[in-house]
């Protein structure tokens, strides 16, 4: 059974960048669509990013439009998500998940396997 991990997290200012990494020990991850999710206290979960097993696309909200990034990295069997212009609005728990046969349209139940999360806080 995959299991992911995630990493990465932690306090960063409004304007800062952070980068998250998702690894799966054991599998090997391209063969697998990725989307990062995040959720803040009393809010839904909510996709920020996705990238296809397929071909590589990449899927973003509006909201993080242009500021996150979303990667992989077959070498060392991770996938990435850089955050840029951090805002406080950001600050959330950002999961990892995987095994989703598409990101068009992308929801959490569309995912099989999930990381346990790691904290983003934005905050000067």
């Amino acid at each position: 059974q995959v299991h992911l991990v995630e990493s990465g997290g932690g306090l960063v200012q409004p304007g800062g960048s952070l980068r998250l990494s998702c690894t799966a020990p054991g599998f090997t991850l391209n063969h697998f669509t990725v989307a990062w999710f995040r959720q803040a206290p009393g809010k839904e979960r909510e996709g920020v990013s996705c990238i296809s097993s397929r071909d590589g696309s990449t899927y973003y909200p509006d909201s993080v439009k242009g500021r996150f990034t979303i990667s992989r990295d077959d070498a060392s069997n991770k996938v990435y998500l850089q955050m840029n212009s951090l805002k406080p609005e950001d600050t959330a728990v950002y999961y990892c998940a995987a095994d989703s046969p598409t990101c068009i349209n992308y929801v959490p139940a569309d995912f099989e396997t999930w990381g346990e999360g790691t904290q983003v806080t934005v905050s000067s």
